[in-house]
Parts: C-alpha cells; structure tokens; sequence
C-alpha cells in the first residue's frame, strides 16, 4: 500500500512540477529536474543511514533479520542513488555547461554509490555466508560515514554545486510554491522508499524461511 501511495505521489508530484509551480528565473524549465534530484538524493541518503545503522546493530546482535533489512535498505539507496546520479549530469549540462566535473559533491557521492555497489560484491565474495554478512556491515557503515561530507563539501571547498538552498541557519531561501512542490517531492520519495523496502524485507524473510526448510528437508 506504501508503494501505491508513492506511485500515486508521483503522479501528484510530476504535475507540481510541469504545471503549478513557478519556473525559476535564471535557469528556466531545467530547474524542475530539482524537485526529482533532491528528494531522490534525499532518500537515497535516508536509505544508506538505515542500512548503515542496521549493519551496526546486526554486528552486535548478530540478528538476520537486521542483515535482512540492511540489504533491503542498501538495495533502494542504490536505486535512488542512480536516478540522483542520472538527474544530476543532466541538470548540471543546461546550468554548467558539462554532464561532470569532479568537485567535491559529485566525486563524493560517485564514491559514495561505488561503497554500496561494493557492498553487494563483498557479501558474495567469500564462501561463508555470515563472514560475507559481516563484511558487508562494515563496508555499509563506513560508506554512511561519507554521506555528512558530502553535505558539507560545498560549504568547506569551493564548488559549482550550489550551496544548501533549505537546510541553511537562517532558513529556507526558496518561494513558497517551489518549497511546497520540494516538500511534496521529499514525502512521496521516502514514502515510496519505505514501501520499496518493506518489500523487499518481506521477500528476504521468506527466501530465508524457503531456504530454512529446504535444509530441514535435506537433512
């Protein structure tokens, strides 16, 4: 029902952006690709915390189901990783004039997708399942330890990201209509995200009780 929503949201959300609100100056219709790439940003980073946070707890509890949830988690930052990645070049051609350049934010956050597709190559690399599980948590955490960098990159160096436009001291420095069609863009990502991941947790369990089974079976 979740992911219903957010593919209702979307739907929502695209016309917020095409047909209400307001195009912005300087920039013009190339600017909507904000209200995509941020929250899919967002969520991306929202994503890569609770796989992090996740992989933490399983190391010490050694609980599957939260090696379970931090895959899930690790899966949809992927995915919304790659559309910001793919948003991003595509805006930054029309404002920069280039798909890429290697400053801070972008080479961070290219790293940052590099660590979490690393993730899913260690957990397969060794031939002990719980060795490759606590690999991967480790590998997860240390990929979020990045993602407060990347935040920081373009207030720390010299950057043609643009700075923090909402989360700034002294507030928000949008107009009210863009930082509605923003918020609306940030509620539908997540709330797709959550209903993605809660998924993708459900059918890990049952793969896990599936394969449970079949070595009760066998022995």
């Amino acid at each position: 029902m979740l992911t219903l929503l957010g593919l209702a949201g979307l739907i929502f959300l695209f016309y917020l952006s095409f047909f209400w609100v307001s195009t912005e100056i300087r920039q013009g219709i190339a600017q909507r690709i904000f209200y995509v790439h941020v929250p899919a940003a967002w969520t991306a980073f929202l994503a890569f915390g609770i796989s992090a946070l996740c992989s933490g707890v399983y190391l010490w509890l050694r609980d599957d189901r939260l090696d379970r949830a931090a895959m899930a988690a690790a899966e949809g930052g992927l995915v919304f990783a790659t559309i910001m990645l793919t948003t991003g070049p595509l805006w930054g051609k029309i404002a920069w004039g280039t798909y890429w350049t290697w400053e801070p934010r972008l080479t961070l956050t290219l790293l940052l997708w590099f660590i979490y597709l690393g993730y899913f190559m260690v957990r397969s690399s060794t031939e002990d399942p719980e060795k490759g599980k606590r690999f991967a948590a480790v590998v997860a955490i240390v990929g979020a330890l990045d993602i407060p960098f990347i935040h920081l990159s373009v207030i720390w160096f010299r950057s043609l990201h643009p700075e923090p436009v909402v989360v700034k001291p002294e507030g928000p420095s949008l107009p009210g209509d863009m930082l509605t069609t923003l918020f609306t863009g940030l509620a539908v990502f997540t709330v797709l995200f959550l209903g993605l991941f809660l998924f993708r947790y459900a059918l890990e369990g049952l793969r896990a009780e599936a394969d449970l089974r079949a070595r009760r079976s066998a022995a």
